[in-house]
């Protein structure tokens, strides 16, 4: 039986917009690109290429008195962080379905009370954490779900960037408000997945700081969790690492397991390819991780990156058919951990949840 296509409307069309959201909605079956927001000139005449069936809107505001004639079924928010949580209620409040792209909020504080509204009103709301399926990430989760580590004590995992100079954009700004630096950017991603991976924190210890000349919000950061589970995830995220380190080196009582480089699914988005296209999220031989106990060494095929798989469950999760890939409340708890992080750092004291 074919289904009619659920209509998305996409406010936002900066990098998270343009290279994340309007490719994967636009190639996931059963979702239609129905109108994107943008009041910049130039963003608008590359979605009217890209996307000529979506309408072109200047704001939220037009878009919530299109929504009936568009027969909206969900609206995504990729705008500013600081936009997520007016936006995100907004929506909620005209009846419409939600995914807001990570980070859900500033504070845990706003995304229970984004969170409680979507409950209210019956209504889902998902948040959109695409690096649960980097595939080394997915590559990870089956080692460690597996038992081939034995318990986990250790896991050690990097987002790093050699980007010394400044781009001059609200990620770089110090407001609280912005949501920015390389905490809620890059760790916003470490920290759920640490989470996804070992369960709940217990205590939260922070360094965050500021490198480059002209930042106001932190650069260059470090965060350890000890989880009830009694595993310690180490996390480090920069925007000024001249050498990158392991992306995961996860430490267990059978052994190890390490691995090098990022997912190239971001790449290729903005590359321009799709999950369309043949070979997605494959990873070439020569980038796979390996097991390693003492002085045995064994490469492991890293699974493929799936961002994709995000939309489609999604789609499951409008029609009734599955839950939200994302849980609201997993990024209201990685929220607490961030919070706790920043508050570590002021005081240089470990935090406890």
């Amino acid at each position: 039986m074919n289904l009619p296509q659920l209509n998305v409307g996409l406010i936002g069309y900066g990098i998270a917009g343009a290279v994340f959201h309007a490719p994967l909605i636009s190639t996931t079956p059963g979702l239609r690109l129905a109108a994107v927001v943008t009041s910049d000139a130039g963003r608008r005449a590359q979605a009217a290429r890209l996307h000529p069936q979506a309408a072109l809107l200047p704001d939220a505001d037009a878009l919530w008195a299109a929504a009936p004639d568009l027969g909206l079924d969900l609206v995504v928010v990729a705008s500013p962080n600081r936009t997520h949580i007016p936006l995100a209620t907004a929506a909620l409040r005209a009846g419409l379905p939600v995914v807001v792209d990570k980070p859900l909020a500033a504070t845990a504080a706003e995304g229970e009370q984004l969170t409680g509204l979507a409950e209210e009103r019956g209504l889902l709301l998902s948040v959109f954490q695409n690096r649960r399926w980097d595939g080394d990430f997915r590559t990870v989760r089956h080692l460690v779900d597996s038992g081939r580590l034995g318990r986990v004590n250790r896991f050690e995992s990097r987002f790093e960037r050699w980007r010394p100079q400044l781009k001059g954009t609200w990620r770089e700004l110090g407001d609280p408000a912005e949501a920015g630096g390389v905490l809620y950017d890059l760790g916003a991603h470490l920290v759920d997945q640490a989470l996804v991976l070992f369960g709940p924190a217990t205590r939260v210890y922070a360094e965050l700081d500021v490198r480059r000349a002209g930042a106001e919000a932190d650069d260059d950061s470090f965060v350890a969790l000890t989880h009830a589970s009694g595993t310690r995830s180490h996390l480090w995220m920069s925007a000024t690492a001249g050498d990158l380190g392991p992306r995961f080196r996860v430490l267990g009582s059978e052994g190890a397991y390490v691995t090098h480089g990022m997912d190239g699914q971001e790449d290729a988005l903005r590359q321009g390819r799709t999950p369309a296209d043949p070979d997605w999220g494959v990873f070439a031989r020569e980038r796979w991780g390996a097991l390693r106990a003492g002085e045995t060494v064994e490469p492991v095929a890293t699974l493929p990156g799936a961002y994709q798989d995000y939309y489609t469950g999604l789609v499951g999760a409008l029609r009734g058919q599955g839950p939200v890939p994302v849980e609201p409340r997993d990024a209201v708890e990685a929220l607490r951990v961030l919070e706790a992080a920043q508050r570590s750092a002021r005081t240089g004291q470990a935090v406890a949840l």
